[in-house]
């Protein structure tokens, strides 16, 4: 598997680091070019914190120094793709852009984080969570907000090759249902933060159940990662009025198609059937085309 985009991995374990190392990922992650330019008192100053506290900072992401920092960080810069419009800087959507600049930045940030989650992504764990699926004899998936949306999408994947699967929106319903989990089974939480109360509740009873529990999230060292057998990460930076809404919504639907294309994989003919099966079901409530 290829080493994860270092810009990428500090921007999943942000919320981890203490306020003066966050500091220094936030200049690191804003301009990498910038900041493998600068020496460690420039940086260190630039974040108004310590020399210390940035080789905390390099540890914190498994780096050994702050050397090392440099050299990724320089080697990030060089293949860095730059945003097809020169006014698409750092994501963010400033007063007064117009509609053309709107869909250049927001095109850019979507592709740009599903092509980081891909790159991201681990192949051994995705194998791992589509083998549970596969053996499962239930199937449950949570999400709240922007994140229940996925888990619904998962859900109906999923039921429409013949998998039993179900999505509660509810957390009283998700709650009861859950109880009634055991070994064998597999709990799906989906969280962007990873820090959703009912979505983390939920895991933990089924972890208590003995079910196999499975986390979706941005940030792999969130609460969430404490209560799953198994973590998928996705990479969506989130800018200004799309905080945990859309690049992440796509960087887990990127995610749950893996999985599902997984699943349905190690059951080709049976899932092909129920697919041919199913759009056929509905194949009658659609509107004949009207000429003229």
């Amino acid at each position: 598997m290829p080493e994860p985009g270092l810009i990428v991995q500090i921007s999943g374990l942000l919320p981890a680091l203490s306020p003066a190392e966050q500091r220094v990922a936030r200049l690191v992650v804003a301009d990498p070019a910038d900041a493998a330019r600068r020496t460690i008192t420039d940086l260190a100053t630039a974040a108004e914190t310590s020399e210390a506290t940035v080789i905390r900072f390099c540890r914190s992401v498994g780096l050994e120094g702050y050397p090392q920092l440099r050299i990724r960080l320089a080697a990030e810069a060089a293949r860095r793709v730059e945003p097809p419009d020169a006014r698409v800087v750092g994501g963010d959507i400033p007063p007064g852009a117009d509609f053309a600049q709107i869909i250049a930045t927001i095109a850019f940030n979507d592709a740009r984080a599903v092509e980081e989650t891909a790159q991201q992504l681990d192949p051994e764990v995705c194998e791992a969570v589509v083998e549970a699926l596969n053996a499962a004899t239930r199937i449950e998936i949570y999400g709240a907000g922007a994140s229940g949306f996925v888990a619904s999408d998962f859900q109906q994947k999923l039921h429409r090759i013949g998998r039993t699967a179900y999505y509660w929106p509810d957390v009283h319903a998700a709650l009861t249902s859950v109880a009634l989990l055991g070994k064998g089974d597999v709990a799906i939480g989906i969280s962007h933060t990873g820090t959703t109360g009912d979505v983390l509740d939920v895991l933990d009873v089924a972890r208590s159940r003995g079910a196999t529990t499975v986390a979706l999230t941005n940030f792999p060292r969130s609460p969430i990662a404490d209560v799953a057998d198994h973590v998928l990460t996705t990479a969506a930076r989130e800018t200004t009025y799309r905080s945990g809404a859309t690049a992440s919504r796509l960087a887990q639907l990127t995610v749950v198609d893996c999985l599902f294309v997984g699943v349905a994989a190690r059951n080709r003919a049976k899932a092909r059937k129920a697919l041919e099966v199913t759009a056929e079901a509905v194949r009658s409530r659609r509107v004949a085309r009207r000429r003229g």
